[in-house]
This record gives C-alpha cells, sequence and structure tokens, in this order.
C-alpha cells in the first residue's frame, strides 16, 4: 500500500513538474536549443538571441532569430528583449544577404496558429530570396473600397 501511494505521488509530482515546465518553456524545443540539449546550425549569437538555420527552409539560408527568454508573441515580450532580438534580426540580414548572395529577403513574425506559428516560442524568419524563387509569402493583391479602408482606420485609432 505505501509503495501505491508512493507512486500515485511520483505520478502527480511528474504532472505538476510538467506542468511547471511548459510554463517556464522547458518543454520549449527552442529552449531546449538555446539550452544545448536539442543541437541546431547556429550561426549567430548575442547576448539577447541566437539565429540557427531552419530544418524546414523556404529557402537556402532560411534562418530563424530566437530571443533567449522564452515568450510566445511579441506583446509578451520585454520592450527591451524586442528590441535587442530586432538588432539581432539586423545583423543576421546583413549575414544572410551577403553570405547568401540572394537578390532580397522576407523578414516575418507569425504570431498565433492561424498565422502559421507552430513553436510557441517567439522567433523571426529571415527567408533570403532569389529571382525565379517561385516563392508566395506576399498575398495577391486585394483591393479595398475607401469605406472599408476608413473603417478599419477607425478601429485601430
Amino acid at each position: 500500500m505505501q509503495a501505491m501511494a508512493k507512486k500515485q505521488e511520483k505520478s502527480k509530482k511528474d504532472a505538476k513538474t510538467e506542468v511547471e515546465t511548459e510554463a517556464t518553456g522547458m518543454n520549449c524545443i527552442f529552449c531546449k536549443i538555446l539550452d544545448g540539449i536539442i543541437p541546431a546550425r547556429k550561426f549567430y549569437e548575442d547576448d539577447t538571441a541566437i539565429a540557427f538555420l531552419d530544418i524546414n527552409p523556404a529557402s537556402p539560408g532560411h534562418s530563424l532569430v530566437v530571443p533567449r527568454h522564452h515568450f510566445k508573441t511579441i506583446a509578451d515580450g520585454t520592450q527591451e528583449i524586442i528590441a535587442g532580438t530586432f538588432v539581432a534580426v539586423k545583423n543576421v540580414a546583413e549575414l544572410v544577404k551577403t553570405r547568401m548572395n540572394c537578390d532580397g529577403l522576407n523578414i516575418m513574425v507569425n504570431q498565433g496558429r492561424d498565422a502559421g506559428q507552430v513553436i510557441e516560442h517567439f522567433h523571426v524568419h529571415v527567408v533570403p530570396r532569389y529571382k525565379g524563387d517561385n516563392i508566395h509569402i506576399i498575398p495577391p493583391d486585394r483591393k479595398m473600397s475607401d469605406e472599408k479602408l476608413d473603417e478599419i482606420l477607425d478601429k485601430l485609432k
């Protein structure tokens, strides 16, 4: 009986630990990369962020810039960490543009599953673009009436 009670207690403790670590990012693949638990092809690091190659790249050189602190969206990060992350984005963009000899770059953030965020740790994509690469990131032209644009503007003011 005591053994069974101890086993149940351990099970409760393990479940609690998993919930706690998930909340702090311990089950996050990017946090595991940051902690060196999972390998990545890192090529840039500073005090705020790291950059590594995306394992499912849209194009050669597609990179992810990931802040060292775990948070899900830009709204969840501090001003200081967001600013530092975008300094890293600038540095990574310059490296990728120069070393990959690409014609342009897409720099993107996906926030939320419906926007394409797969990993719930804020990150920025730096995607090299090449003439004729046939990547369609920019949506097709969608014309909107002046009335609709004014309605949206009023919501945002």
